[in-house]
């Protein structure tokens, strides 16, 4: 198995009520970030990350913020739930 590469672009895929919202990072591990802390935890599970044509969804964006790799501080999540 390859190691990560938290270095290279990502888009972050999220579900809403009605459709797909979608925004690009310059560094997918803002974009792991940004789905672990910003969003509701309830809309991880409709998340997808996709890095260097390769998807990650719900629990595998988890495992790369919860991963020692994790290049940027952890900040503690936002309790807002939408």
């Amino acid at each position: 198995m390859t190691a990560f590469n938290y270095g290279i672009e990502a888009g972050l895929f999220t579900a809403k009520r009605v459709g797909l919202e979608y925004r690009r990072f310059a560094r997918a591990a803002e974009a792991i970030r940004f789905a672990i802390e910003e969003l509701p935890s309830n809309v991880l599970g409709g998340c997808c990350l996709e890095v260097d044509e390769d998807r990650y969804a719900g629990k595998a964006i988890r495992g790369l913020y919860e991963s020692a790799d994790f290049p940027l501080p952890r900040r503690r999540k936002r309790s807002k739930q939408t």
